[in-house]
C-alpha cells in the first residue's frame, strides 16, 4: 500500500476569487506551518478547499492512516522470508586457553520462512488490512464533519454580517425619525416628550448593534479555527478579509425513507464499524492459531576461523532444515485469548447496531429540523414585505397627523424583528441542508466527485 494520497483539493482554486491565497498541498512533516497571507476576499468554496489541507482534525486522521500503513507493513513481514546476519569475535589469554587458540571469529547469515502457522499470520494481515480500510473510512467521516463545520462557521459569519446590516438600517431609521421629530418640535407641532421618546428609542438600538459587531468578530475567529489557519505575522493578525456570499433560500426536498437508506449505505462511520467487525472475526482466527503447530524453513551459511594450524581451524558451510513448534498445553492461555477475541467481536457488532440506531435518529432529527427551517424561511419572506409596507404607511399617516409617534416606532421595531427573523431563517435553512447531507453520509456539495484513493 502506498502512502496516503493528497486530496486534490485545488480543483476549485482556479474558479475561486482568492487566487492570492495558497493552499498547502501536503503536511509539513513536523516543520512549522507557513504563515499564509490573509486574502482580501474569501468565499465558501475556497474556505472548504483550504480546510481540506489545513484543518488539524483532518491532518491527524491522515496521520492515523499512515500509522496503520506501518502496522500493516509490519505484520506482512511474516509472509516473506526474514534474513538475519550474526557475527562474533573472541580473544583470550594463553593461560585460560585449553586448545591453543587465543582468538576466534565467526559470521553467519540465516534466512527463515514461516510455512504454516495455523492461519494466524494471514489472519493477522487480513485484520490489519481491514483496519487500514477502517482508518480510511474514518478519514472520510472526519472530512465530512470538518467541512460541514466550516460551512456552518462560514454561514455564521454571513449571518452576523447581515445582523449588523439590519441593526444599522434600524439605527438609520431611528435617526431619521429623531431628526423629523426635532424638526416638528422646532415648528411647535409636537412636544418635547416625543423628542425624548425618539432619543430613547435610538439609544436602545445601540446595544443590539454593538452585540452584532462582536458576534461577527467572534464568528470570524471560530471560522479561522475550523479552517486550521494560524496567523503569526503582524499584518495577518488583525487583517479581516471581505467575506463573499449571501444567505440564500433555495427550496429543496429530502425524502425520509431515501435518506435513511442512503445513510446506512454511505455513512463512513457505519462502514468503518463494519470493517472493524470483519477485522474482529479475523482476530478469532488469529487466536485459534495458538492451538495449532507452526512450521518454518530455514537456511544459513557460516564462516568460522581460528588461528591454530588444523584442518578444522577454518569452517565454511551451509545448513538447511525445517523447524516446528507446538504448544500442546499452555495453561489455557490460548483459550483465554479466543474468549477475548469472541467478546471483542460481539462488542463490535453491538457498537455497529447502536451506531445504526443513532444514525437513524440523527437522520430523522435532521429531516425534521430541515422541514421546520424550510417553513420558517418561506414564511419570513412575506413578513418582511408586510413590515416594510407597514413602516411606509405609518410614516405617511404620521406626516398626515393621523398616527402617533408610537405607531411609527412600533412599526420600525416590527420591521427590524422581521428582517432579523428572515436572515436567521435563511441561516437555519442552509445549516439544515448541510446537516441532512452529512447525516446521509454525502460528500460536501463543493466536492461531489471527490473520493479517497491512493496514487
Amino acid at each position: 500500500m502506498k502512502s496516503l494520497m493528497r486530496l486534490p483539493s485545488l480543483l476549485l482554486v482556479g474558479a475561486s476569487l482568492l487566487a492570492t491565497l495558497p493552499v498547502a498541498a501536503q503536511l509539513n512533516d513536523g516543520k512549522p506551518d507557513p504563515d499564509y497571507t490573509v486574502p482580501e476576499r474569501l468565499d465558501l468554496d475556497y474556505a472548504l478547499a483550504y480546510a481540506l489541507d489545513n484543518n488539524f482534525t483532518i491532518r491527524q486522521a491522515k496521520e492515523r492512516i499512515r500509522q496503520q500503513e506501518g502496522i500493516l507493513l509490519e505484520v506482512r513481514s511474516g509472509l516473506i522470508p526474514n534474513v538475519s546476519a550474526g557475527a562474533g569475535y573472541s580473544r583470550n589469554s594463553d593461560d585460560v586457553s585449553s586448545n591453543g587458540r587465543d582468538y576466534a571469529w565467526s559470521v553467519d547469515i540465516t534466512a527463515r520462512q514461516i510455512l504454516y502457522a495455523g492461519g494466524g499470520v494471514t489472519a493477522n494481515v487480513r485484520s490489519q488490512q481491514l483496519a487500514l480500510e477502517a482508518a480510511t473510512l474514518a478519514l472520510r467521516a472526519v472530512i465530512n464533519d470538518a467541512l460541514v463545520d466550516v460551512r456552518i462557521r462560514f454561514f455564521t459569519v454571513l449571518l452576523n454580517r447581515e445582523k449588523i446590516k439590519v441593526q444599522e438600517q434600524n439605527t438609520e431609521l431611528l435617526q431619521r425619525q429623531l431628526q423629523d421629530v426635532k424638526n416638528r418640535f422646532e415648528a411647535g407641532t409636537v412636544s418635547n416628550f416625543e423628542v425624548l421618546r425618539a432619543e430613547v428609542a435610538l439609544a436602545n438600538a445601540q446595544p443590539a448593534l454593538i452585540s452584532a459587531r462582536n458576534d461577527y468578530r467572534l464568528g470570524i475567529e471560530e471560522l479561522r479555527q475550523a479552517l486550521g489557519y494560524v496567523a503569526e505575522s503582524e499584518p495577518n493578525v488583525a487583517k479581516v478579509p471581505e467575506f463573499l456570499g449571501t444567505l440564500e433560500f433555495k427550496p429543496t426536498t429530502f425524502d425520509l425513507r431515501s435518506a435513511l437508506g442512503a445513510a446506512r449505505e454511505q455513512r463512513p462511520d457505519l462502514l468503518r464499524l463494519a470493517k472493524l467487525t470483519a477485522a474482529a472475526e479475523e482476530g478469532i482466527v488469529r487466536s485459534r492459531a495458538g492451538r495449532l503447530p507452526s512450521v518454518s524453513a530455514f537456511g544459513s551459511y557460516d564462516w568460522r576461523r581460528s588461528p591454530i594450524s588444523s584442518p578444522r581451524s577454518s569452517l565454511d558451510g551451509w545448513t538447511v532444515g525445517l523447524q516446528s513448534s507446538w504448544d500442546i498445553f499452555d495453561g489455557r492461555a490460548t483459550t483465554g485469548r479466543i474468549a477475548q477475541a469472541r467478546s471483542f467481536l460481539e462488542q463490535t457488532k453491538l457498537a455497529l447496531a447502536e451506531a445504526q440506531l443513532s444514525v437513524d435518529v440523527e437522520v430523522r432529527r435532521a429531516i425534521s429540523t430541515f422541514q421546520q427551517a424550510t417553513e420558517l424561511a418561506e414564511a419570513s419572506k412575506k413578513v418582511v414585505e408586510q413590515a416594510e409596507e407597514a413602516v411606509r404607511l405609518a410614516n405617511a399617516r404620521y406626516a398626515a397627523g393621523t398616527a402617533t409617534q408610537l405607531d411609527v416606532l412600533t412599526s420600525q421595531v416590527d420591521l427590524t424583528t422581521a428582517r432579523l427573523n428572515q436572515v436567521q431563517a435563511y441561516y437555519s435553512h442552509n445549516v439544515a441542508v448541510a446537516s441532512v447531507r452529512n447525516a446521509m453520509g454525502l460528500a460536501d456539495e463543493a466536492f461531489p466527485t471527490k473520493e479517497l484513493t491512493y496514487p
